[in-house]
This record gives C-alpha cells, structure tokens and sequence, in this order.
C-alpha cells in the first residue's frame, strides 16, 4: 500500500516531467563541421554527420551505447522531456550540432567551478511536424573559446568521447507550419525557458518574404520596452512569446521568425504560413437535367475563389445504382471532351476557373449521373457536384399530323352541325303563323 504514495511523491519531485514512460535516451545525428580555406581564400564547410546518443542520467553514468559519441544530460532545472508533449521516441526525429558564440564568453549563472563553456544545440523534431524543439546544451569547459572564428578551430570530439551537458535554454513552437483560410485568426506559437532567474531576454519576431524582411515586435525584459505589437507582454514572463495574427489576408502569406536571445545564446523557430482558400463549387443544372433525344446542352462546373492557383477539375459519368456500391462497382467514366477557361484573378487574390462539356443527350445515356470533381491543396477529399440526366424521346411528325386531321376534322363537323341548326331554325320562322 506504500508503493501510491510514493509513485505520487516520484512525480512531485520530477520537476514538471510527466508521470509516464520516461526516454531515458535517443539515437542522435550529430552534425559535425569541419571549416577551411579553399583555394580563392574563401570559407568551406564540409559537414559531417557522425553516429551520436543523446543520454539522459546523473554524471558519471556509462554510456548506453559505448561506440557512439554521448551527450549526457544531467539535471538542471530544465528537463527536455518536459517539452515533448508525451510522444514516443520512435517518433522523435534528432540532430545536434556544435553551436558558435563567436567568441563571446558570458559567465553562465548556474555552471561550475570551470570557468568556460563549450555549447551545442539538440533540435528535436516531431516525425509528424507536431512540433519542434531546441535546447541549449552548457559543457563546461577550462579551455577559453579560441575567438570570433572559433568554428574554424573546433575542439576534437572523438568517436567514443562522453560530453556531461546540462540544458541552458530551451525554446519550442507547436505550429511549424501554419495553413490558415482568409479572415481567419492565427496563433503562431513560440516557447522559452532559461535555467535561471533574472537572464536578459530579448525577443523578436519578424516576417520575411520574397526577400523583405520586416520587424514585427521586439521586447527586452531589462529595458521593458516594447516595440510592435501581436504579443502579450505579461506571457512573456511566463515564457509564451506566440505571435497572434488578428485577421489574415493575402499579405499574410510568409515565413515568421520568433527569436529569443540570452548573450550568448540565440534561439530562432521559422514557422511558415500558408494561406489556403478552399473552391465554391457550383454547376449550371439543377439535379436533374432534361433533354430530348439528339439535342445537346453546355454543363458548366465553376470552382471559384480558391487559393493558391492551382486546381484540377474532371467529370465522371456512371450509373447511380452503382454508385453506392463499395465492392465489385466499376470505375465511373472520365470524360474526355472538357474544355477549361482561362483563369479569373479576382480582387482578393483568389482564383476563379470552369470546367464545361457539351452534352449529347441520348436514350442510351438517360438515367446516368454525370460528377464534376474539384481538387485543390486546400481540401482533404474532393468537392463533388452532380447531376441525373433524363432523356425524353421526340414526339414524331406523324403524331402532329394526326392530330391536325382529328381537329380538322372536329372543326368541319361542328361547323356542319352549327350550319344545320341554323338553317332549321330559320326555316321554323318562316312556316309560323302570323
């Protein structure tokens, strides 16, 4: 009966880390650089990706995986785990990678007795783009940075070397890729933590497109000043420097940066934003169109106000009766014959396009149902519009001829009999007595 209250006291004291299975480790790529001068003086960079486990533990612990390089991360007051939404490690993807401070040193609030540090960055990513998140790994370090080119004279990491880290910041985004619709509102999410209280912290986001980059908010929690707008300032004590996005429009469109610094270090998360405006599809034809036999119609589908341009319209024709089936139906029918108008720039950016066929109604074709189908970005399964086609066979010359003889006829017998009451009626005057 012990053992619930001390699962209970486990979880109070794991620092925000979820009662759950834990990771206790992660295979990782560690993206090593090797920087030269090529024979034009100019700076080359050759990376090299070599085999890595990110180990989570106490310092002194052995290697998980004695042949690989291990970052060992020890406790702080920022726990990786915490920011990983409870995912699985097989759905983490992993990449660390040395981090240059340009040969700024800053004496780290929380580090040891060493004087230095050596840094690197561990970016995980959900395999599903749920989310992204990059931590700041402190080695400490008694060799100085060896100045502002200090990636051009990395320290040697050897294949099997154990580096005992700890996490110095963290930040997170939960939309790495934003698709909103036109007059929407949007929260472009952006997260940090710092292992220690009273840090200076800027933060920054600004929008880049087609080249331009332009500043949307700035603040520095030393200065208190705010510059912009989209973020609330009272969040960003607690961490949470998402941006909102009131009202989207065209112009919206882009790649916004959030980007979080504490000299010497410098956090950036791009999220891209996408508007996508899903087709208004309507056709010209009520659900069912009737023709005569041998007569022909235009059909028009219309797939309007959609964006971005592209859009791909097709027509089907099959047997509704089949339609319903899941097993053994035949495939409906594409047609062949669709003629497509030149694109519709409309005011607000959208696009506007038809797909039309002229159809040949015949007895054969009645009772077939004919679909237009529109696909775009914007949509999970295709809009579909459709309509049954009923086809009516002529009255022929012969029954309008008879006709014309039956009311001919009808017409000479009731003037005969309109003539021959006449005639009597006169005749009866004429014999009457005065």
């Amino acid at each position: 009966m012990d053992l619930l209250p001390n699962v209970f006291l486990y979880c109070f004291l794991a620092l925000g880390v979820h009662c759950v299975h834990q990771i206790q480790w992660l295979p990782c790529q560690f993206t090593d650089e090797h920087v030269s001068l090529n024979n034009e003086g100019h700076i080359d960079t050759q990376l090299i990706h070599r085999e890595a486990m990110l180990q989570f533990g106490q310092k002194g612990d052995a290697p998980v995986n004695p042949h690989a390089i291990t970052f060992l991360i020890t406790g702080s007051k920022l726990d990786l785990r915490r920011y990983l939404d409870g995912v699985e490690a097989d759905q983490l993807e992993c990449e660390l990678r040395r981090y240059s401070t340009e040969g700024i040193h800053v004496h780290w609030p929380s580090q040891e007795a060493k004087e230095y540090n050596r840094w690197f960055t561990c970016t995980l990513k959900q395999n599903k783009g749920l989310f992204i998140v990059t931590g700041f790994l402190r080695h400490p370090s008694d060799q100085p940075p060896p100045g502002q080119q200090d990636y051009r004279s990395w320290p040697t990491i050897a294949d099997t070397e154990i580096l005992t880290t700890s996490v110095a910041m963290v930040t997170k985004t939960q939309t790495p890729s934003v698709k909103a619709t036109l007059s929407s509102q949007q929260r472009l999410h952006c997260q940090f933590a710092i292992d220690h209280r009273g840090a200076n912290v800027s933060v920054e986001w600004h929008r880049q497109h087609r080249g331009e980059r332009t500043k949307l908010f700035s603040h520095n929690s030393r200065t208190r000043q705010s510059q912009g707008s989209g973020v609330g300032v009272k969040a960003l004590a607690g961490g949470d420097a998402s941006y909102t996005l009131p009202f989207t429009k065209m112009n919206s469109e882009g790649t916004y940066i959030c980007s979080v610094s504490v000299n010497p270090l410098l956090g950036s998360h791009d999220i891209i934003l996408q508007i996508e405006e899903p087709p208004r599809v309507s056709l010209n034809v009520g659900p069912v169109l009737s023709l005569l036999d041998g007569t022909d119609h235009k059909v028009v589908c219309e797939a309007e106000n959609y964006y971005p341009l592209d859009v791909e319209i097709n027509w089907y024709e099959q047997d509704p009766a089949v339609s319903g089936q899941r097993v053994g139906a035949p495939l409906p029918k594409m047609l062949q014959n669709i003629l497509l108008s030149s694109h519709k720039h409309n005011q607000d950016m959208t696009y506007s396009v038809s797909a039309f066929f002229y159809l040949q109604a015949s007895l054969r074709a009645s009772g077939k149902q004919f679909t237009c189908s529109v696909s775009h970005k914007s949509l999970r399964v295709p809009i579909k519009k459709s309509f049954i086609l009923n086809v009516e066979e002529p009255t022929s010359w012969m029954f309008y001829l008879t006709v014309f003889f039956i009311l001919a006829l009808l017409l000479i017998v009731l003037a005969v009999m309109v003539s021959t009451l006449h005639s009597a009626t006169k005749k009866s005057k004429q014999n009457k007595p005065y």
